[in-house]
């Protein structure tokens, strides 16, 4: 059956609104932004989800990538401020706040960026010497991203990160720098031996000093003792002179038996130990001794029989004792 011409005209009509719906319907991924244009003249942007557009009019310009975005900055030589050469290489985040501004401020934006932080980076490592660029690698790193950011900032572009990757001196610095190290380390050693070896000396001479501190204390107080002891001594052969004496103003002759006997048993016991005689001479009778012991042992009967018997008991007759001596000069 053919078609009419209204039925031909529906279909049309029909087919002309489903394209007119495909071309004013927009889809927009998360993470994106697209900006639309009217007649080549920025109007509006869109956000992710379903957006309208007047179809034939409006178009899409700019499809702008939102996220976070990671930028690899190729290895370059640098001349830094002590006129070493060095090659370095980097690696830079950034991410897009504003699309209209990132899509008409400036063309081709991922090269734009890669120039702009090469040049950055040859600009603030030049400033700088050797050892600051080895030794100093954060604070690179913050000027880099104060200084990029800034200059990308009218962009509508925000640098989150630049980070140095590698600093690479030529093998001939390397080794010069290694050789430098090594002598800084074996002088610090040999600083560090010498500290040692004195505060080892000031500690030995310190303990000397207090050994001898001690010593001389000790030899004091053993002085002090010693001639203690004498005094002592002293004191005690006063007393039994005194009291030998006294003996003797009262005519109690065995206090002098008693006396003589002890110092001449003294002096033997003195001879009979000396180290250095092996044979003893002795050119005196053996009964004296024995009679001066015969005196001894009389005081003593008298003394401890007097204690035990009281006054009770006689004492024995102070005539029987010299008596022994007697004896002894007779024999």
């Amino acid at each position: 059956m053919p078609l009419a011409g209204f039925d031909i005209a529906v279909i049309v009509f029909v087919v002309l609104v489903i394209l007119i719906l495909f071309a004013g319907i927009k889809t927009v991924a998360q993470g994106y932004n697209n900006t639309v244009e009217r007649f080549g003249r920025y109007t509006r942007t869109l956000s992710p989800g379903l957006n309208l557009i007047i179809p034939f009019i409006d178009r899409i310009g700019a499809r702008m990538n939102m996220m976070e975005q990671v930028l690899d900055v190729p290895t370059q030589e640098v001349i830094t401020k002590d006129n070493a050469s060095i090659a370095t290489d980097a690696v830079a985040f950034y991410q897009i706040l504003n699309a209209p501004q990132a899509a008409y401020q400036v063309n081709n934006l991922e090269i734009a960026l890669l120039n702009l932080t090469m040049t950055n980076i040859r600009s603030v490592m030049g400033s700088m010497d050797l050892d600051e660029l080895l030794s100093n690698r954060d604070a690179i790193n913050d000027r880099l991203l104060r200084v990029v950011d800034e200059a990308a900032s009218p962009w509508g572009i925000k640098i989150t990160r630049v980070e140095i990757k590698d600093i690479n001196p030529p093998k001939d610095l390397i080794d010069s720098m290694a050789r430098q190290m090594k002598a800084e380390r074996e002088k610090r050693a040999e600083v560090l031996e010498a500290e040692g070896s004195r505060n080892a000396q000031i500690l030995r001479a310190e303990g000397a000093k207090q050994a001898a501190i001690l010593e001389a204390e000790g030899t004091r107080e053993a002085a002090f003792r010693d001639a203690e002891a004498r005094e002592r001594l002293a004191a005690a052969e006063a007393k039994a002179t005194e009291v030998v004496s006294e003996a003797i103003a009262s005519g109690d002759v065995q206090a002098i038996n008693y006396f003589v006997a002890q110092k001449y048993t003294e002096a033997i016991a003195a001879i009979g130990t000396a180290r250095n005689q092996k044979i003893v001479l002795m050119p005196m009778e053996a009964s004296s001794l024995i009679g001066s012991l015969g005196g001894i042992g009389a005081i003593a009967k008298e003394v401890f029989g007097e204690g035990g018997s009281g006054s009770g008991s006689a004492p024995r007759d102070r005539g029987s004792v010299p008596s022994a001596g007697h004896r002894d000069d007779q024999t």
